[in-house]
């Protein structure tokens, strides 16, 4: 199979506007909806959790441009990986962010296979409620549920360690899958709102301003996480037609068809929840294991209670069958990058393998797996949260600075798509994931230990930076050799 992380003479641009949106939106929409639906609605309370999916629109959109810029300028297979090179230089500092790039794809990649398993696992639960008792009981945070998550994502590993056609055929029917299960969630929300007396905003305690800002920060985080996706288009850049063109209108087309959804969905399950009841106002990352694991089946929940228990059946298994679906994809897609940039002499030779008969990166492949089986045994918000917070910190910032610094640096550098109203969206982006970072109750948590995430994602960066160091020196790369 050819693969877009592969610089290879070989490749086509066959991928039209079409293709792109159907890629970027099933990339987008995958599992995560689903599961962090309730989360949002936990975070930010009734009132707000609408505008956290409307504010990571705009936070998406903003973001979006600064995407839709760099991979019309630079329509390369790789999307990150070659633009930090680009803006910083290969033989300078960019060797060492693109290789922090894939380093920290080693770890957001299988948070991101995790939260996939976590919420497949969730929803397995409908059907063996038991799933969700504790095996161990000097460990109560650990569940069955952390068990099976970790057997599904060794199972995915397993599938894909063979020779691979092109799954492009199959994307049409995966996509209609999630349309379905979309759709049986908003015509359940509404259709048992007009059963029960129609729409209504429930009632909710009143906060503080500081405690509903946090709030909708958390729930804005949340709803990012299942917006990101929208870039995926730029990692086919060496695959896609007239990509000056399709690569900028694929990534706006898939952000605002994937809002409507979104908000809809918000809509048709706030009736649902007519009792006010205090915890869908705190914290998702501090309820009770018992209480998230009944909030992330909420969608369920609520096809039952308009339909009967055989459509929360279904829908249950169309989001099953959705998550095992995009975890299948994830690990398929991130298990090239490793390879990539191994290959390119820039990470760590071992993962360059492939294999002799089947012909696909399997060290690469089964490293990622192992390390997002483990990840299945965080919670659910604590693997978002810190996918969500590595990536601001070591991904996205980089590319929303370093597209005002390539202004700066290089203004004749062809761009058949320039941000409209420059330098304004890649400030409101920067500006959008310095707010989500914002959780007054992240850092009152535990005793302040609710910044685990953050300190995380810092020690994934110091630990890359030194990683590189060492292997520069060996090499003889930057810092320890001048830049012709």
């Amino acid at each position: 199979m050819i693969h877009p992380s592969s610089n290879s003479p070989t490749l086509e641009r066959r991928i039209g506007l079409r293709s792109a949106v159907l890629f970027n939106m099933l990339e987008m929409i995958g599992v995560g909806p689903f599961i962090t639906l309730p989360l949002v609605i936990a975070a930010a309370g009734y009132h707000l959790s609408v505008w956290a999916w409307v504010l990571g629109a705009v936070i998406a959109i903003a973001d979006g441009l600064v995407w839709a810029e760099l991979g019309a300028a630079f329509p390369r297979a790789g999307g990150s990986y070659a633009f930090l090179q680009e803006i910083y230089g290969p033989k300078g500092p960019g060797n060492w962010l693109s290789f922090l790039y894939v380093w920290q794809v080693g770890f957001t990649a299988p948070l991101s296979i995790a939260s996939g398993c976590i919420g497949l696992s969730g929803f397995l639960a409908v059907f063996w409620p038991h799933l969700d008792s504790a095996p161990i009981p000097a460990l109560p945070a650990l569940h069955y549920s952390n068990f099976a998550a970790a057997a599904a994502c060794l199972l995915v590993t397993a599938l894909l360690y063979r020779n691979l056609s092109s799954i492009t055929r199959l994307a049409w029917v995966l996509f209609a899958g999630v349309i379905a299960a979309l759709t049986g969630v908003i015509v359940s929300g509404f259709v048992h709102a007009s059963a029960t007396g129609g729409w209504h905003m429930p009632q909710a305690p009143a906060l503080s301003t500081a405690l509903s800002l946090g709030g909708l920060a958390q729930a804005t985080l949340l709803a990012t996480y299942c917006y990101w996706g929208y870039y995926n288009v730029t990692f086919l850049g060496a695959e896609v037609r007239r990509p000056e063109r399709t690569i900028p209108r694929a990534i706006l087309l898939s952000i605002l068809f994937v809002a409507a959804f979104y908000v809809l969905m918000n809509l048709a399950a706030l009736p649902s929840l007519r009792a006010p009841a205090t915890h869908l106002v705190q914290s998702a990352s501090q309820a009770a294991p018992q209480s998230a694991a009944l909030r992330v089946q909420l969608v369920a929940d609520i096809a039952s209670s308009a339909f009967g228990r055989w459509a929360g059946y279904l829908i249950a298994a169309l989001i099953v069958w959705t998550a095992f679906a995009s975890v299948f994809s994830l690990l398929l897609g991130y298990s090239r990058v490793p390879y990539a940039a191994a290959r390119d002499g820039n990470y760590f030779r071992f993962l360059a393998a492939v294999h002799p008969r089947h012909g696909i990166p399997h060290r690469s492949l089964v490293a990622l797996g192992l390390v997002g089986a483990l990840f299945c045994f965080f919670s659910l918000a604590q693997v978002i949260t810190m996918l969500v917070i590595t990536r601001i910190l070591l991904q996205f910032s980089l590319q929303q600075v370093g597209v005002i610094l390539l202004r700066i640096r290089r203004p004749d550098l062809p761009r058949p798509f320039r941000i409209p109203l420059y330098p304004l969206p890649p400030l409101v982006a920067m500006a959008g994931f310095a707010f989500m970072l914002f959780d007054p109750r992240r850092a009152q948590a535990k005793g302040g230990s609710g910044l685990f995430e953050l300190y995380g994602a810092i020690a994934i960066a110091i630990s890359g930076t030194a990683i590189y160091l060492l292997r520069a020196h060996h090499l003889r790369q930057w810092p320890f050799t001048h830049p012709e």
